[in-house]
């Protein structure tokens, strides 16, 4: 599967539970909507991740990228501690300059 690079980044971030790799994926005021929350900034992205990951200890399994280098949807399975894992997610993302400036997880 071609993925942007970007998103291969984030995908072994989050396999490694490294929240400081996960946001460096992102731009400095980017956001992410998750779970009707918005987390604004490397810092607030850095935190959702490292609960995120602790209260689910989730693991994602890339299935799609549709897009180009602009915006696109990554369609991921995600399994951990939470009810239906595992769960088929669609990462709505785009880009500015190489990193991710907007990330909004729908199912």
């Amino acid at each position: 599967m071609n993925l942007p690079k970007v998103i291969t980044d984030l995908v072994k971030a989050q396999e490694n539970k490294n929240s400081v790799a996960f946001a460096d994926c992102f731009t400095e005021n980017a956001t992410v909507f998750d779970e009707r929350k918005a987390h604004t900034g490397k810092e607030q992205i850095k935190g959702w991740m490292e609960q995120t990951t602790k209260e689910y200890n989730m693991v994602m399994k890339p299935i799609s990228f549709k897009g180009n280098n602009e915006a696109g949807v990554f369609t991921t399975e995600v399994s951990g501690t939470f009810p239906g894992s595992p769960i088929l997610f669609n990462y709505n993302v785009q880009f500015k300059g190489g990193l991710i400036r907007s990330l909004e997880i729908t199912d």
